[in-house]
C-alpha cells in the first residue's frame, strides 16, 4: 500500500518537475502563469494535466492545435512514480525513505535539463546542498557527508582545471552535492558508477558512430544515476569491491 501511494504521489510530483524542467532553464516563475500549450499558447485546464491520464486520454497532442505533446512530460511522470513508489517498496516508512524522496525529486530534473540544456541550474544545486546536509545532521551522519561532499568537489574542481574546458563548473557543484548526499566513502562509489556507465555508454555510440570523439556527452545524468545507485546499493558494492582487492 505504501509503494502504490507513493507512486501515485510521484505521478503528482512528476507533473511538477516537468514544469522545473521547461522553465527553470528559461528563468521563467514556476507557479505563473499557469500551464498552457507551448504552441498555440491556449491554458490548460486540469483534465488536461492529470499525469499520464491526459496524455493517453488526448493521443499525445493539444486538444486546441493538434500540435504533438513532448513525450518527456508522460516519462517524467511515469519515471518519478515508479521511482517514489520503488523506494516504497525497498525501503519502507522512515527518515531514509523521506531523504530518499527528497534526492529523486533533486535527480529528475538536474537530469533531465542537463541531457537537454547541457546545463546544471545553481538554483537547484544550491539548495540541494542545504536539504541534503540538513538531512545528514538528521540522520546523524553530518561528518561523512561534509567530508564526501568536500572529495566530491575537489576532485571535480582538480579535473575542471586539468581538463581546460573538457568538463563545467555546473558538474563541480553537482558533485559537491553528491557527495553530501552519498557521504565518505561512498561518494567514490558513485562517482566510480558515473564514470564507469558514462564511459560505456560513450564507447557505444562512438561504436555506431551517433557521436564523433570531440562531441559532449552531459556527464551530469551518469552522476545523479551513480548517486542513485549508491544509495541502494552502496555499500554492498563496496564492499564486494573490497573482498575483490583482498
Amino acid at each position: 500500500m505504501l509503494a502504490l501511494f507513493l507512486g501515485l504521489v510521484g505521478l503528482v510530483v512528476g507533473s511538477f518537475l516537468n514544469v522545473v524542467i521547461d522553465r527553470l532553464p528559461r528563468g521563467e516563475s514556476l507557479l505563473f502563469p499557469s500551464s498552457r500549450c507551448e504552441a498555440c499558447g491556449r491554458g490548460l485546464s486540469t483534465r488536461d494535466l492529470l499525469p499520464v491520464l491526459s496524455y493517453v486520454l488526448l493521443r499525445g497532442k493539444c486538444r486546441f492545435c493538434g500540435v504533438p505533446i513532448s513525450w518527456r512530460l508522460p516519462l517524467v511522470e511515469l519515471l518519478t512514480g515508479g521511482l517514489f513508489a520503488f523506494l516504497g517498496w525497498r525501503l519502507g516508512p522512515g527518515l531514509e525513505l523521506f531523504s530518499s524522496l527528497v534526492y529523486v525529486a533533486l535527480f529528475v530534473p538536474i537530469f533531465f535539463i542537463d541531457l537537454r540544456e547541457g546545463i546544471i541550474p545553481d538554483v537547484i544545486v544550491f539548495p540541494g546542498m542545504a536539504l541534503a546536509l540538513g538531512l545528514a545532521l538528521l540522520e546523524g551522519r553530518a561528518i561523512p557527508a561534509l567530508v564526501g561532499g568536500g572529495v566530491g568537489f575537489g576532485l571535480f574542481l582538480a579535473i575542471y582545471f586539468l581538463a581546460r574546458g573538457g568538463m563545467g563548473l555546473g558538474d563541480v557543484k553537482l558533485a559537491g552535492l553528491l557527495g553530501l548526499i552519498n557521504g565518505w566513502p561512498l561518494v567514490l562509489v558513485a562517482i566510480l558508477v558515473a564514470v564507469v556507465s558514462g564511459g560505456l555508454l560513450a564507447s557505444v555510440l562512438l561504436a555506431l558512430r551517433l557521436k564523433g570523439r570531440k562531441a559532449a556527452i552531459p556527464f551530469g545524468p551518469f552522476l545523479v544515476g551513480g548517486s542513485f545507485v549508491t544509495l541502494l546499493w552502496g555499500q554492498g558494492l563496496l564492499d564486494l569491491y573490497l573482498r575483490l582487492l583482498g
